[in-house]
C-alpha cells in the first residue's frame, strides 16, 4: 500500500513539475542574472548582507530579552538576558559598521575553510573509504580557498561574502534550469 502511495505521489509531482517547467526555468534564469549582478557588485552585496545580518541580530536580541523578562521566574533568565544582550551588541556593530564586521567575519570564514579542509583531507587519508579521493580533493580545494581568502585579508573581507552569495545564486539558478529542462522532457 505504501509503495502505491509513493508511486502516485511521484506521478503527481512529475506531472506538476512538467506542467510548470517554464516557471522553474524562468526562476533559474532570474537567479543566474541576480547572482551575476551580485558578483559584479560584490562589495555592496557584502556590506548589505552584513548590515541585514545586523538588523536580524538586533531583532533576535530584542525578542530574546523580552522573552526573558516575560519568563522572569525561569531559572534561565540570566542566560537569556545575556544572550539577548550579545545579539543586540553584535547586531548593532554589524548594522552600524558593516564593512568592519565583514572583514572580521571573512577572517572567520578563512579559518573555517582551512580547518574544515584539513579535517576532510586527514579523514580521507585515514579512513580510505570508497571514493575517498573525492573527499580529499574537496578538502584540498576548501583548504586552498581558505588560504587564498586569508592571503588577501583584510581586503578580501570587502568582497568575499558578496562573491559567495553571488556564486550560490548562480549555482541555484543553474540547478533550477537543469531541473526544469529535465521536467520538461520527463515521460509521464
Amino acid at each position: 500500500m505504501y509503495e502505491k502511495y509513493e508511486l502516485n505521489n511521484y506521478f503527481r509531482n512529475t506531472v506538476e513539475a512538467k506542467r510548470n517547467w517554464l516557471w522553474f526555468f524562468a526562476l533559474g534564469i532570474l537567479l543566474v542574472l541576480l547572482g551575476t549582478g551580485v558578483m559584479s557588485t560584490a562589495y555592496y552585496a557584502t556590506v548589505f548582507s552584513v548590515f541585514l545580518l545586523g538588523v536580524f541580530l538586533i531583532v533576535a536580541g530584542i525578542v530574546q530579552i523580552v522573552q526573558g523578562i516575560m519568563a522572569r521566574k525561569w531559572s534561565g533568565l540570566f542566560l537569556s538576558l545575556l544572550l539577548g544582550s550579545l545579539y543586540l551588541i553584535t547586531g548593532f556593530l554589524c548594522a552600524t559598521r558593516p564593512a568592519v564586521a565583514a572583514v572580521s567575519i571573512t577572517l572567520w570564514i578563512a579559518a573555517f575553510c582551512m580547518i574544515a579542509g584539513l579535517f576532510r583531507m586527514i579523514a580521507a587519508l585515514l579512513i580510505r573509504f570508497d571514493q575517498w579521493g573525492w573527499v580529499f580533493f574537496n578538502g584540498a580545494i576548501t583548504f586552498l580557498l581558505g588560504m587564498l581568502i586569508y592571503a588577501d585579508w583584510p581586503v578580501s573581507g570587502l568582497w568575499v561574502i558578496g562573491m559567495f552569495i553571488g556564486i550560490d545564486l548562480i549555482l541555484s539558478g543553474w540547478t533550477w534550469i537543469v531541473l526544469s529542462l529535465t521536467a520538461r522532457s520527463a515521460s509521464v
